[in-house]
């Protein structure tokens, strides 16, 4: 996506943390997975090595196998929270600028062919995720560290739109601040998703 003709937000633009509220709920399981997995390496390599009085235990290696792995898990969550903590989305009459904590991009109004709300399962099934579609009218360009991760390939949600787009998932407490934000720039762009779709 091409550059308006500024590099950064208007300063009268809309700014949305988004990413608050995913580093207030992922810390805390990275710090409880990471204390389990010390906890887990600690009594791993005390069954292997014998130590308290016992012989040594080979399945010990398990445990610390286990341990490290969820120690891993448990650091790379943290690491991802705390770096994701300064997310925004900015809505100004330009476009739609993303940034993930390091870098920023934009999404250009006038490169869109078409703006909506996506809502799809959680992997448990009992919850919904919201995001935000944008949908391109011209081809997607390859690469770019904020928007490539952004990009999905399924079906639009009306017909005439193309099938990639970009994806933005949409925290609940920002939901309604970014729909309102976008509906303001660009109302002759909003999609509403077919009467039949999940909520």
């Amino acid at each position: 996506m091409s550059h308006p003709g500024h590099l950064s937000p208007s300063p009268t633009a809309t700014v949305i943390h988004t990413g608050r509220q995913a580093a207030r709920r992922v810390l805390p399981r990275g710090i409880v997975l990471t204390a389990l997995g010390a906890l887990t390496l600690s009594g791993g390599t005390v069954a292997l090595a014998g130590l308290g009085g016992k012989a040594p235990n080979p399945a010990g290696l398990g445990g610390i196998l286990i341990g490290l792995l969820m120690g891993f898990v448990g650091v790379s969550s943290i690491v991802a929270a705390w770096a994701a903590r300064r997310s925004t989305l900015a809505v100004d009459e330009s476009g739609l600028w993303v940034n993930n904590g390091t870098a920023e991009s934009v999404i250009p109004w006038k490169d869109l062919a078409g703006v909506g709300l996506h809502w799809s399962r959680t992997g448990r099934g009992s919850g919904q995720v919201c995001s935000l579609e944008l949908y391109p009218n011209s081809p997607i360009p390859h690469g770019g560290s904020v928007l490539g991760s952004l990009v999905r390939d399924e079906e639009p949600l009306r017909p005439g739109l193309p099938r990639l787009r970009y994806r933005l998932t949409l925290p609940a407490s920002s939901r309604d601040s970014v729909v309102a934000a976008v509906q303001r720039q660009v109302p002759h762009l909003w999609c509403t998703a077919p009467s039949g779709a999940s909520r």
